[in-house]
């Protein structure tokens, strides 16, 4: 009986929504802060010590925009696997960047918000692995598309089809 019930609540359509929403307005929300102000962050992943040099300007440019519209996908449901794959990725390198430096010992922040930013450390990892586990479930068990088949006017479409086919 306990199994069934966490096996629907992990399979549930309505978690992979929830979900799905949730991280989306993470990663918009974090892209606010970095979209204006490229140059800082810029800094900010400069300070990590891992991206060349010549790439800094370019990842400052590109990636807020990244994690925008993929945030933004993900929360209206367009794309989201594409989305939930793209911002996986994104989890994954940034923990990657984030161990490395907690190796190392480096007083870095994250720069994951804004130029003050957190500390990286054990609470930064695993709030990117519960995440990157979030995603893996919207993956699989999204299944509340607002443009899949047709978009919000499919059974428009459908009656006004059926109607003009019984003439």
């Amino acid at each position: 009986m306990k199994g069934s019930i966490l096996k629907r609540v992990i399979t549930s359509e309505y978690l992979a929504l929830a979900l799905r929403v949730y991280i989306g307005y993470f990663f918009v929300y974090a892209s606010m802060s970095k979209i204006p102000y490229p140059a800082q962050f810029a800094e900010l992943t400069a300070n990590y010590g891992i991206v060349p040099y010549w790439m800094l300007n370019l990842g400052a440019v590109v990636l807020p925009w990244i994690e925008f519209v993929s945030g933004l996908f993900l929360m209206i449901g367009f794309l989201s696997r594409a989305s939930a794959i793209l911002i996986g990725g994104l989890l994954i390198m940034f923990n990657v960047m984030v161990a490395i430096n907690m190796h190392w010992g480096a007083p870095i922040t994250c720069g994951c918000y804004d130029t003050v930013g957190e500390p990286i450390g054990w609470k930064k990892l695993i709030e990117n692995a519960v995440m990157l586990i979030s995603l893996v479930q919207v993956y699989y068990f999204d299944k509340l598309f607002i443009f899949h088949r047709g978009g919000l006017f499919t059974a428009a479409k459908n009656t006004f089809t059926s109607s003009a086919a019984s003439r």
